[in-house]
């Protein structure tokens, strides 16, 4: 079936999303365009009022359309613990898993030589101006269990090894490899629950 270039480049542009493949964007543009028209175009609506609204939190970086999230308003947060995660997804895995009532810090991305991306990508002095002015008492590196974020691990606990601060690393248990959004609560409860100090190694 040989489909109009319009909805060809639709299909197309659907396939930007994680896990959806050339049958699942024709599925979905068509679904769009023949049974649902408001739908879609509620969609486009609000995906064009996102695109031109939605920035970062002013101080934990977070997807948002306020100056400040929700979150980092809140009075009710823990104002001396302070979270560091790679990305807005590993942030929401962590708040639905209900056990962490702390601040956050978002990276947006990690330590990747071969991307481009060194330290002053992932916004520390932002986290250096908030390590300054408020009353934290522990980070935890919540970087995912991959190489790339085990790397950036290591490298925020030098970062931060001058500061009168407690380090700590989520619990094993995460598998390797992993990916925070991707995982359960309960797996993240018990991480949160269990961690533990981050040990810096030392060059010989």
């Amino acid at each position: 079936m040989h489909l109009s270039p319009l909805i060809d480049e639709l299909i197309q542009a659907l396939r930007c999303l994680p896990g959806v493949g050339p049958k699942s964007a024709q599925r979905m543009a068509l679904h769009l365009l023949e049974r649902t028209p408001d739908a879609a175009q509620r969609l486009a609506d609000v995906l064009g009022r996102a695109l031109a609204e939605v920035g970062h939190c002013s101080a934990c970086r977070t997807l948002t359309e306020e100056p400040l999230c929700r979150i980092c308003r809140s009075e009710q947060r823990d104002a001396s613990l302070i979270c560091i995660v790679e990305t807005p997804a590993d942030m929401l895995a962590l708040e639905q898993s209900g056990i962490y009532a702390g601040q956050y810090f978002v990276l947006l991305g990690h330590l990747s030589p071969l991307e481009g991306l060194g330290p002053e990508s992932l916004g520390l002095d932002q986290l250096q101006a908030r390590l300054d002015q408020e009353p934290i008492e522990e980070v935890i590196l919540a970087t995912n269990p991959t190489l790339e974020g085990e790397t950036t691990a290591q490298y925020l606990a030098e970062w931060l090894s001058h500061r009168d601060i407690q380090v700590t690393r989520l619990a094993h248990g995460l598998p390797v490899g992993g990916e925070l959004e991707y995982l359960d609560g309960g797996t993240l409860s018990r991480a949160l629950a269990g961690r533990s100090g981050f040990s810096i190694h030392q060059e010989k």
